[in-house]
């Protein structure tokens, strides 16, 4: 789905875990080091507000893609969402994908339910009109519209189960995919994907896929492996089951864990998370899941890999560390100074 000649986009996920000026000098960092965009996540209780991020982002960068990954449609109003997105676009012209997904932390620390893929299609609709211009019809009672618009705006679906991936390529303009690097699940994805741009009388090669990943520039795999059991034990909780078994592990991990706050993959103490997951993911099933589904390994072993994602048909990359409270401030260094310039010696490299 990469049109010829295109540069693979390559990005950092960045929670908003302190301060927005804070954030931004990490923000700063990643766009003098050359990475394509910035992603952030969206979690009231978890991050500080995402779009006062995006905006001092905004405000603090020139030339550096921004975009969240992913904010949702079930505790902000599609409404809002609209108003949010134009407001950051204003300031960072071209520069800003918004990125909308089911809820995942956003929605189950306060008791609600993942937005479901008949909502999604709803509120993304209403999102696309109101940024385009248009009046929407609010419950049949009243037609509305935004002020000051911003057609054009690009809209990414997050997906990773057949339904939402099929709607993805029906309605976005983009699909970011949570299934990691495997080249099996990509594949697959890739054709749900396509399934639905088909029904829709799309083109999927016009599509854009984002695949986030974990990543970890090392000589030492499996100790770098053993920090993502959390994810591993999270993902056969929520009915991964088969996606697991692509990387030959057979796990079985009990619906409640505790002792972890607030959930597996947003462990606060996250070396408590992985002693305690250790009970159900050895240390062998951590490193087949690395090697599957993460970037883990030397600088030129993850550039290969990158290259490969992008023969397959990926545009762009999100990497993402291990840890939620913490900027991935090592990652970009790593990255920016060893892969990036293994990817293409053309990029942009520290102006120190």
């Amino acid at each position: 789905m990469s049109a010829p000649g295109t540069p693979l986009r390559v990005g950092v996920r960045v929670p908003p875990c302190d301060r927005a000026d804070r954030v931004v000098e990490t923000v700063r960092r990643a766009e003098r080091l050359g990475f394509d965009d910035v992603w952030f996540p969206d979690s009231q209780l978890l991050w500080r507000d995402v779009f006062t991020t995006l905006t001092a982002a905004a405000l603090g960068t020139e030339r550096i893609g921004l975009g969240t990954a992913v904010t949702n449609l079930a505790t902000r109003h599609p409404a809002v969402v609209a108003s949010a997105a134009r407001s950051v676009a204003e300031l960072a012209p071209g520069r800003f994908t918004l990125g909308l997904g089911v809820g995942n932390s956003s929605v189950g620390p306060i008791g609600l339910r993942q937005t479901t893929s008949a909502a999604m299609r709803e509120g993304v609709g209403m999102v696309r009109a109101l940024l385009g211009g248009e009046e929407w019809d609010f419950a049949g009672k009243v037609r509305s519209r935004l002020r000051d618009p911003q057609p054009g705006l690009p809209l990414h679906l997050a997906a990773s189960g057949p339904k939402n991936l099929r709607l993805a390529g029906e309605i976005a303009d983009g699909v970011i995919l949570l299934s990691g690097v495997s080249p099996r699940t990509l594949a697959g994805a890739t054709a749900r994907v396509r399934e639905g741009a088909a029904a829709a009388g799309r083109n999927a090669d016009h599509i854009p896929l984002t695949v986030s990943a974990f990543c970890a520039v090392t000589d030492d795999i499996e100790a770098e492996a053993r920090l993502v059991k959390p994810i591993c034990a999270s993902i056969a909780q929520n009915g991964g089951a088969p996606f697991l078994a692509l990387a030959g592990m057979d796990v079985q991990v009990p619906a409640t864990v505790d002792g972890v706050y607030p959930d597996l993959v947003h462990a606060e103490d996250w070396d408590r998370a992985v002693e305690i997951c250790s009970a159900w993911i050895s240390d062998e099933d951590a490193l087949r899941f690395a090697q599957e589904f993460c970037l883990f390994g030397t600088a030129e072993q993850i550039a290969e890999r990158l290259r490969a994602l992008h023969t397959s048909g990926v545009t762009g990359v999100f990497l993402q560390h291990v840890g939620s409270y913490d900027p991935p401030t090592e990652l970009i260094e790593t990255v920016g100074s060893s892969v990036l310039p293994a990817l293409s010696p053309t990029r942009a490299k520290a102006n120190d």
